[in-house]
């Protein structure tokens, strides 16, 4: 069992920058795939990163390739989001994600969940 909080979220103007963080409980945190995915209001959820267990691989969405940075310290069990260049399409709620047995970028596929932290950013 795996439970993840994740904080940082906040109010920005477009341009800043928001550092996101996930802290999960559990011993095998560092076996685990990480994902950030984030949800606007009447849309659908979307993938935004994922780093697999080692740290060593990462993946983006498109939309924010270039702006953002997904991280994990696994002697700290928390994995990171660093969020530059914000923009006002960027505001959504957004939610880490563990994945035991390898990377997804689909968020079905993924066995934890936390609560989420809301982001906005205005223009």
């Amino acid at each position: 069992q795996v439970q993840l909080v994740e904080s940082g979220g906040g109010l920005v103007q477009a341009g800043g920058s928001l550092r996101l963080s996930c802290a999960a409980s559990g011993r095998t945190f560092s076996s685990y795939a990480m994902g950030w995915f984030r949800q606007a209001p009447g849309k659908e959820r979307e993938f935004v990163a994922l780093i697999i267990w080692s740290g060593s691989s990462t993946y983006y969405s498109d939309s924010v390739k270039g702006r953002f940075t997904i991280s994990r310290d696994n002697a700290k069990n928390t994995v990171y989001l660093q969020m530059n260049s914000l923009k006002p399409e960027d505001t959504a709620v957004y939610y880490c994600a563990a994945r035991s047995g390898g990377y997804h970028k689909n968020g079905d596929e993924y066995d934890y969940w936390g609560q989420g932290t809301q982001v906005t950013v205005s223009s």
